[in-house]
């Protein structure tokens, strides 16, 4: 844990250097935001550079490299889900702004691209002795073998996971701090369950968490710029790397059913976004004043306070986590 806030700390003094520079090298190259017209209260940052997940995807690559070692696995998948995760935000961004619009690539294009990366993974994890087939239950420390049918179950897992950080990053601020607070989360978590086992396992739970913390000191040095006033945003460069990350580390894990609980408020916004849709096919009528749900809190309480209600919910969730498994 130790070489964790380490790298903790380097890597947010690495995104601090690096965001001004990245910053005006996006306004140099004019890649600033398209508003969609129905959201009134974002006109205003119609421009703001976007991409700037950038910023704590380099950031967390260097910390990944300053502290690699033997029995790297686990961390190894989850910076490359960051990047090529990554990859497809920044192709459905640069499409954005080559045509002045606030849609990329169309939905089944991403899918396609997620769907890929999420074979892949699921075939890896199907055939890893260190991973597997099974599927922890949270605080009880027994588990289920899936066998088989692990695979469909990661496939559908990433693409739950990633779309969910996508949805839910439409606050200035509100993707990065939840983000954080959750990956901060997990790293606890992780690090007090290493305590029963030893080993190379116990050794690839070291180096996730150092890797991890270095992503949460990474995205820590982003916030001061995304936060309300934003100065530049993730955009989907940023989300679907950050959703990668994220799904990796509870998949690697086998901590799958943990999510629920830390990234409740990922699960919530899917599950506005859900309803509001399913809701409005069947009877032409509106749930929610606008979805995801994060947009009807903002209609009436304003930005800024649901941003802090967020992270103040996600922190008592994470918080009372890791209080069960102390």
């Amino acid at each position: 844990m130790k070489v964790g806030l380490i790298n903790l700390i380097i890597c947010f003094v690495v995104a601090m250097i690096l965001a001004p520079f990245m910053i005006k090298f996006l306004r140099k190259l004019k890649f600033g935001q398209s508003i969609l017209v129905y959201v009134e209260a974002h006109k205003t940052k119609s421009g703001t550079p976007t991409m700037g997940g950038i910023i704590f995807i380099l950031s967390a690559i260097v910390g990944y490299f300053l502290f690699w070692s033997k029995n790297n696995v686990f961390a190894t998948i989850s910076i490359l889900s960051l990047v090529f995760f990554g990859v497809i935000g920044f192709l459905d961004d640069f499409i954005k702004i080559k045509y002045k619009q606030n849609e990329g690539l169309k939905p089944y294009q991403k899918l396609i691209g997620q769907f890929g990366i999420a074979v892949i993974i699921a075939v890896f994890v199907y055939k890893s002795e260190l991973i597997g087939s099974e599927v922890i239950l949270p605080f009880t420390g027994m588990s289920i073998d899936f066998g088989f049918w692990i695979v469909p179950f990661v496939i559908f897992v990433y693409l739950a996971i990633v779309n969910s950080v996508n949805l839910i990053d439409g606050l200035d601020g509100l993707c990065s701090s939840v983000s954080a607070i959750v990956l901060s989360a997990f790293s606890i978590v992780i690090f007090l369950k290493k305590t029963l086992v030893d080993g190379v396992y116990a050794n690839e739970i070291n180096n996730l968490v150092i890797v991890t913390l270095g992503l949460v000191g990474a995205i820590l040095g982003f916030i001061f710029f995304n936060s309300h006033p934003a100065r530049c945003f993730m955009g989907d460069a940023g989300s679907l790397a950050l959703g990668g990350y994220i799904a990796s580390v509870f998949v690697v894990t086998r901590q799958y059913l943990l999510f629920l609980i830390l990234g409740c408020a990922y699960v919530l916004t899917v599950i506005s976004v859900v309803l509001q849709v399913g809701y409005y096919k069947l009877t032409k009528k509106r749930i929610f004043r606008m979805a995801p749900l994060h947009h009807h809190f903002e209609l009436k309480y304003g930005e800024t306070k649901v941003v802090s209600w967020y992270k103040i919910f996600t922190i008592i969730l994470c918080v009372l986590t890791i209080i069960l498994y102390v």
